[in-house]
């Protein structure tokens, strides 16, 4: 499925599942999000990425991942990932794909008006 930051390959679904890839374009960024229920860990295989992760927007801070690096991001954890180059990222993750909180989008999908913030952890 093209995306605007690149694209994203679902290799595996099953009834409590999903396998992704996400290639990143050099200098794109994904939302700043969180999951109310999805559990997901992240599997750099190639490229440099940038991401911020925390409790909530004022919790922030920046890790990078290298090739073979990997974190778990727990629901409700604020995140985003930037590319510092072209990367592919493995997403191993719960089944639910619609379950996405959006705080900050530079592609404008946030509704006017919307003050989304993770309900447990403000």
């Amino acid at each position: 499925m093209e995306k605007r930051w690149g694209y994203e390959l679902i290799w595996a679904e099953g009834a409590g599942y999903v396998g992704k890839i996400l290639h990143v374009r050099k200098g794109e960024i994904l939302s700043l999000q969180y999951h109310q229920r999805k559990d997901e860990t992240l599997y750099l295989l190639r490229g440099d990425i940038r991401l911020e992760v925390g409790r909530d927007r004022s919790d922030l801070r920046e890790v990078r991942l290298e090739p073979g690096d990997r974190i778990r991001i727990r629901p409700g954890t604020v995140h985003r990932l930037a590319a510092e180059e072209d990367s592919d990222v493995l997403e191993a993750s719960t089944a639910e794909l619609d379950d996405i909180v959006r705080l900050e989008d530079r592609y404008g999908r946030i509704p006017r008006g919307s003050d989304a913030k993770p309900s447990s952890r403000s």
